[in-house]
């Protein structure tokens, strides 16, 4: 039997893979707690500190993305996840942020805005790359447009594959959730 890898990092979760095939040929998570390490992430060895305490301050920025990951960013606001009963908060300002998020394959426009919001946190702090086109470009890839990913820009700590649920990314950088283990094993 052939079994079908899915990399993560390009997917966006759109299970046109999946459908229409037997379930054992495209192994699928079917949970929402997508969000996992980086693979070159300071967040899996280094815990933070206990100055955060139970609350984050999360940046949000906008790197070009096509709106479903900010869509997703602005529901955590809304009363049905109401994360701010989490002791997570949306700041304006990255000089007050602990976290930053990043969607969008990171324009060419926006690759300095990103890397002087990223500067201006102060330590320690967190990226977080939600969505296939922050973590690696996506369906955008990298072009003469994009970088390729909030990676080649900043060091990401916690990557959360497709067009993605963002909870668990908080849950996972404030260490209250373990990461989840969403990449396919290898074709056989």
């Amino acid at each position: 039997m052939r079994r079908v890898a899915i990399e993560h990092g390009r997917c966006i979760h759109c299970f046109r893979c999946h459908r229409d095939t037997d379930n054992s040929t495209v192994p699928w998570e079917s949970s929402y707690e997508w969000a996992t390490y980086s693979n070159d992430s300071a967040a899996a060895t280094h815990k933070l500190e206990k100055a955060f305490g139970r609350s984050l301050h999360v940046r949000f920025v906008d790197a070009g993305a096509c709106g479903a990951c900010m869509s997703e960013a602005r529901q955590i606001n809304n009363p049905y996840y109401n994360v701010h009963r989490l002791g997570f908060f949306m700041t304006p300002t990255p000089r007050n942020a602990d976290v930053l998020l990043v969607a969008g394959p990171v324009s060419d426009a926006m690759r300095l805005p990103l890397r002087k919001t990223y500067e201006a946190m102060p330590e320690p702090k967190r990226v977080v790359a939600i969505g296939a086109c922050a973590i690696s470009g996506g369906i955008f890839g990298e072009s003469f447009a994009v970088s390729g990913g909030a990676g080649e820009i900043v060091p990401v700590d916690v990557v959360v594959p497709g067009c993605p649920p963002l909870l668990h990314a908080l849950l996972l950088v404030a260490e209250r959730k373990p990461p989840s283990a969403p990449f396919s094993p290898a074709p056989d």
